[in-house]
């Protein structure tokens, strides 16, 4: 898997990637296994190596709205393990069988103390991240409350 096409790694050096990959663990995945719950605490970051990984959030106890599907490998989730309160803002559920790397928030903690600039780097991807999805969410917004809008002047 290339570890680099995650965007938390961009940036690091093949030393710092090989280190990171002594640490981690490639856990197999069935559709429908849940692989982190919404809420719940979040102790580790995933990173698809196969399958598919459905994101969604609970809007009630008995309904959820998707948020995304994960399909490429690199694709990363649960980066919610690196801030605090370290809690899952939403639940992946495997949509079909592949494997899943498991990078443990403790492990990753760890390093980044041993290695400020790879932590510098990971938490600067981090934060690039968070904004571009920041972005994403208010242009959506933006779309939703104008349909909004719409539907009351008619």
């Amino acid at each position: 898997m290339e570890w680099e096409s995650g965007y938390l790694f961009k940036g690091l050096n093949e030393k710092q990637l090989e280190r990171l990959q002594a640490d981690a663990r490639n856990v197999s995945m069935a559709a429908g296994d849940v692989i982190c719950r919404e809420g719940e605490s979040a102790d580790a970051v995933y990173i698809l190596s196969s399958g598919t990984v459905e994101l969604v959030t609970s809007i009630s106890k008995s309904l959820e709205l998707p948020v995304s599907m994960l399909r490429e490998p690199g694709e990363m989730f649960g980066s919610s393990a690196l801030i605090e309160p370290h809690t899952y803002t939403l639940t992946a559920k495997c949509a079909s069988g592949g494997s899943v790397v498991v990078m443990e928030r403790n492990a990753l903690e760890e390093y980044m103390a041993e290695d400020h600039e790879a932590a510098f780097t990971i938490m600067a991807n981090l934060a690039a991240n968070f904004l571009s999805r920041l972005k994403e969410s208010r242009q959506e917004l933006k779309i939703h409350f104008n349909m909004l809008l719409r539907s009351f002047r008619a």
